[in-house]
């Protein structure tokens, strides 16, 4: 199971990557794509906004057809994403927030986000 931040959900509009596509590449065996509860109403609320931001988030709601959305009991997105990634069936996340990347990677999980311009690639705890 892969879970996806908000960030990487806006990924195809704000750093033009082929969010799909890309994860395909780096881990072509994954098939379960999860989004928490917490990061599709941040998109939600983004893309009632305006502007390139926005746009970014209704793209992001309409990637979300390609992801389970599960409850977490974090109401905040990050600590949603943590949470899910923690459990036992959780192999990777994908997000670029540094922030979220140092907690992840300090709980042990894999981490995905942008290498170079355009293209994913995998960090290790």
């Amino acid at each position: 199971m892969i879970v996806l931040d908000t960030n990487a959900l806006m990924m195809p509009v704000e750093c033009n990557v082929r969010l799909f596509e890309e994860l395909d590449r780096v881990l072509p065996d994954a098939t379960d794509y999860v989004a928490p509860a917490a990061v599709r109403d941040e998109l939600a609320k983004l893309a009632d906004g305006a502007g390139a931001e926005a746009t970014a988030a209704s793209v992001g709601q309409d990637l979300l057809d390609r992801c389970a959305i599960r409850e977490t009991t974090a109401d905040y997105a990050d600590d949603a994403v943590l949470e899910l990634a923690q459990t036992d069936d959780a192999t990777h996340a994908v997000t670029n927030d540094k922030p979220l990347k140092r907690r992840l990677l300090d709980a042990g999980v894999p981490v995905i986000s942008l290498r170079g311009r355009n293209k994913l690639g995998i960090t290790q705890p």
